[in-house]
């Protein structure tokens, strides 16, 4: 028998002694994959019949998840006498130097799980994020996805959106609104002020008491006195872009029937004479 016949009968040996552990850590391997979808949903569902947060709910299913997964790949190495150990030591080096390397991803993968524990927002709430103002569609990993007003979806990444100011427009119960008038020279402030009050009072879902709709005057202008009118909404009674409307419709209804005038900006041009 020659050398390399000896060599491949040693290494078929050496493959039918290794060939059971593969075959049991193949099937640990995709069984645990198959179990941590199963206890995932499981979950999901239990989480579901609980009521409990979307965000809070993504975050318990994405760990089930990975758990069970992490766990059964510890258990199949271990079925081929793999070294953890060494394995385990190795891939810290490895995590350093690709997480030095990956900085912004990693930046964006501990934001999303701070943003998904924190909530700051819910999913389907109304926020501003950097100057973008959309609905909340969707907490990933790398980033979070909004669907602005006008329709456009847009990617914010967690790391951008961590650190950055949040309004979370869903989370107010009121707001207030400002809306700017001109009114003319010769009114009767006294008047425009009780006009603008009543009409604002008069619209569903406008708040008129703690506090009731107030009417400040500014400055005087080119051709208007120029005031703002302030007052506080319901959002549960009212949208906030439909009492922008209304309050425009409301008051210009009320100042024609009392014979408020809001002109338009004027100017007198004088022109010098030629002599004859």
């Amino acid at each position: 028998m020659t050398v390399l016949s000896q060599s491949l009968q040693k290494l078929f040996e050496s493959f039918l002694l290794f060939l059971p552990g593969l075959v049991v850590a193949l099937i640990v391997f995709f069984a645990s994959l198959v179990l941590s979808g199963w206890l995932a949903r499981v979950v999901k569902r239990e989480l579901q019949k609980r009521e409990t947060d979307p965000e809070l709910e993504l975050l318990l299913v994405r760990l089930t998840r990975w758990s069970i997964a992490g766990i059964g790949l510890i258990v199949a190495l271990q079925q081929v006498n793999f070294d953890l150990t060494g394995f385990l030591a190795g891939l810290g080096i490895v995590g350093f130097t690709i997480g030095f390397a990956l900085q912004d991803v990693s930046k964006n993968f501990i934001a999303g799980i701070l943003l998904l524990l924190q909530q700051p927002f819910d999913i389907g709430d109304a926020i501003e994020v950097d100057g973008h103002s959309g609905t909340v569609t969707s907490i990933d990993i790398r980033a979070t996805e909004i669907r602005t007003f006008d329709g456009v979806h847009l990617l914010i990444p967690n790391g951008d959106v961590y650190v950055k100011a949040i309004k979370n427009f869903s989370r107010a119960t009121r707001r207030r609104l400002e809306l700017a008038i001109g009114v003319a020279y010769d009114s009767d402030l006294d008047a425009v002020t009780q006009t603008l009050q009543t009409s604002l009072s008069s619209i569903p879902g406008v708040v008129t008491d703690d506090p009731a709709p107030q009417v400040v005057f500014k400055s005087f202008g080119e051709s208007t006195i120029d005031l703002t009118a302030y007052f506080w909404i319901d959002l549960a009674k009212i949208g906030y872009f439909d009492a922008q409307d209304q309050s425009v419709k409301v008051i210009k209804r009320a100042f024609e029937q009392a014979g408020i005038d809001m002109p338009f900006p004027t100017r007198t041009i004088l022109m010098p004479q030629r002599q004859a």
